[in-house]
């Protein structure tokens, strides 16, 4: 049987653990970059678990038909129940998440909350989902990346996962930096630029070199706001909405 990990005290305080049927997938894009550098500093820790070791069976059966008729196959409470409840050995304190369309939208807020907190466990499904008594019983926070379906919920939680570890202290050496991006002012970012001061007839707006640091730092907010109240009206005058607390565990 494929090796199945055990807790570990001397795990980073910050632990993911992903629960899926393709564990080769992770670290993936998690192991290269700033998420990367920070699993080799233990800043943060993986644990990728093979729902199939909980399978049923000689063949390690982990799904069956839609009660009730339908297409695809659904993953069995009876074998994610087991997969979960070892998951939650490896990190009590962690929350649970399910990675799904129909979920509450990933926000940077949601991400900064997350880091915040002792780490995260993620359930990825596959086919046409998962039973909801899994979902009802572990009282699972669903949380979705975008509208639009993806054949599993890895990509997905590797997307949830980026989002928080690059907030991790000591993974971005500037953390001045996190404060200007993009929605952690309720704003997109303004723009960025560097040398050459002149490119393909473009040239860096004069104010950005004028060397008056409260000038610039009037026009970015400009920028920003322009740039939103064009792209994203919907962010303007938004207070930090009720889905930026930590899922809870159950």
């Amino acid at each position: 049987m494929p090796h199945i990990p055990t807790s570990d005290a001397s795990r980073p305080a910050w632990h993911a653990c992903v629960l899926t049927l393709f564990p080769e997938m992770f670290p993936g894009p998690l192991g290269t970059s700033l998420a990367g550098q920070a699993l080799n500093a233990k800043i943060w820790s993986l644990d990728a678990i093979q729902i199939r070791d909980f399978g049923i069976g000689k063949h390690a059966q982990v799904d069956d038909t839609p009660t009730g008729g339908g297409a695809g196959m659904v993953l069995r409470a009876d074998v994610l129940g087991p997969a979960i409840d070892h998951a939650k050995t490896l990190n009590p304190a962690a929350p649970l998440v399910y990675m799904s369309p129909r979920g509450k939208p990933l926000t940077q807020e949601l991400a900064r909350a997350i880091a915040s907190g002792p780490g995260i466990t993620i359930l990825c499904g596959r086919f046409e989902g998962i039973d909801e008594r899994v979902i009802e019983h572990y009282a699972m926070t669903e949380i979705s990346i975008g509208d639009y379906v993806l054949s599993g919920g890895e990509l997905a939680g590797m997307v949830l996962l980026d989002s928080v570890i690059r907030l991790l202290p000591g993974v971005i050496g500037a953390a001045e930096s996190l404060t200007h991006e993009s929605f952690e002012q309720g704003l997109l970012e303004y723009p960025h630029y560097t040398k050459p001061r002149v490119w393909q007839g473009r040239p860096t707006p004069d104010i950005l070199l004028s060397g008056d640091h409260k000038k610039i730092a009037q026009w970015r907010q400009q920028q920003s706001e322009a740039i939103t109240a064009a792209r994203r009206p919907d962010l303007l005058g938004k207070t930090t909405p009720p889905d930026a607390k930590v899922p809870k565990k159950p």
